[in-house]
């Protein structure tokens, strides 16, 4: 099996590749392909990877190519974790909406918009070299807004999945509350890209298992002040919900609180470049062959492991059909929203592809705020594809952080002046 990154010089990599050392029974890797233009960094990271593999036994080849078309040549899957701009775009993402007043934020409201603005004419071009090379390679989408992202690349007929951390992270958290394995515990977990509530979690009677118990009364009611605090939402909020909203519920529910937090704490954007500093000096060492303890800051928890399971599955490593949270087309799933929407719930996984699960009816008070944010990344996605200042007006009059004739104005002018680099038509 030939897997292709693009992205492979990013500071994260190191994470993927611990995890496709340890599951490597799971997921038989022959050779892995670093992409990446930067050629400096990317040869740093290709020496970890190999220092890695060594270490825990791994027999896979670990290449490099600055040229994606060349890279991807006979890849089964493509992973996609791209930064367009880098963490200085990613700061001004994050510091030009508190100007206004909004959420400065890489992934939603006004910067969440900018960076997809950025991002989806590239993955587009990646995701055309890959198909002309390799059309019949899985894309594995990391790349945020991964909602948005990975809809612009179903839409343009790739043969495309989006993955994100947050649900095998709620997982993994509940697991250790309940003392059991990760793979007994099931959510419900419903909504958009960083827009889901866990509206139950099903203890299973044995992995896989079809039958088990409704866990999560259970879990607020014991573990409630623990959930709450990695939420960062009041526990009596939390408790009356019933549910575990994701925790970037919180721009929505408590926006205002988390502006005047933002003023004062600086960019997030900031504490990861100087972490991404101190990782490449150590990677620079010939003696390093793990996975260094300070990657656990730079985030991303856990998606080694989920892509693991997501890859395994598509290319049939086993067999086997899996349940697996993902990012998918909606086609009716959630019927309130359009069938080209792009969902995450859970879905059954195989080399026949990706089916998404059926969805209980959704409370008014969620579906209300998932067809508002469906609507904006409809609109966002239409100003991605073909520019224009009233698109992006439009897509952030439409956005629930914004709403306001006067702040999508002001905001439209500040995105398109600190963006007008990496966009063709600004």
């Amino acid at each position: 099996m030939k897997l292709a990154i693009v992205g492979g010089g990013s500071t994260y990599t190191p994470e993927l590749i611990d995890g496709f050392a340890r599951l490597r029974d799971t997921l038989p890797i022959r050779e892995l392909v670093l992409i990446d233009p930067a050629a400096d960094r990317l040869e740093l990271i290709a020496g970890l990877a190999r220092r890695i593999f060594a270490k825990q036994g791994h027999g896979a080849t670990v290449t490099t190519a600055t040229d994606v078309t060349a890279g991807v040549q006979g890849a089964d899957a493509v992973l996609l974790q791209l930064r367009v701009g880098g963490q200085a775009a990613r700061d001004k993402d994050e510091t030009w909406p508190l100007e206004c007043g909004c959420v400065g934020q890489e992934t939603t409201g006004a910067g969440g918009l900018a960076k997809a603005l950025r991002t989806v004419p590239v993955v587009l071009d990646i995701a055309e070299q890959v198909r002309r090379t390799n059309p019949d390679a899985w894309i594995v989408d990391f790349t945020n807004p991964v909602g948005i992202v990975t809809r612009a690349l179903q839409t343009a007929g790739h043969k495309a999945v989006g993955l994100c951390n947050v649900a095998i992270g709620f997982q993994r958290k509940f697991a250790a509350h309940l003392g059991v394995d990760p793979e007994l515990v099931r959510l419900d977990h419903v909504g958009l890209n960083h827009l889901t509530w866990e509206r139950g979690v099903t203890l299973l009677d044995a992995p896989g298992a079809a039958t088990g118990r409704e866990v999560l009364p259970q879990l607020l009611a014991e573990h409630g002040p623990e959930i709450a605090a990695d939420l960062h939402l009041p526990l009596p909020v939390v408790r009356r919900l019933g549910v575990v909203p994701s925790y970037y519920l919180r721009y929505f529910y408590q926006h205002d609180v988390v502006v005047e937090e933002l003023k004062v704490k600086g960019s997030r954007a900031a504490e990861v470049a100087a972490i991404e500093k101190q990782l490449l000096e150590m990677y620079a060492d010939p003696a390093l062959d793990t996975k260094p303890e300070l990657l656990g800051k730079r985030g991303g928890a856990f998606y080694s492991e989920a892509a693991v399971q997501l890859i395994a599955a598509l290319l049939g490593t086993d067999g086997r059909t899996t349940v697996q949270v993902v990012n998918t087309r909606n086609d009716g799933v959630l019927p309130f929203l359009p069938d080209d929407a792009v969902i995450e719930v859970p879905a059954e996984v195989d080399a026949a592809g990706v089916r998404p699960l059926p969805q209980r009816p959704v409370e008014p008070l969620y579906a209300g705020l998932i067809a508002n944010v469906t609507a904006y990344e409809h609109l966002a996605l239409d100003a991605a594809l073909h520019g224009g200042r009233d698109r992006v007006f439009d897509a952030l009059l439409a956005h629930p952080l914004v709403g306001q004739i006067e702040l999508a104005d002001q905001l439209t002018d500040r995105l398109l002046a600190h963006n007008h680099d990496h966009l063709s038509w600004a």
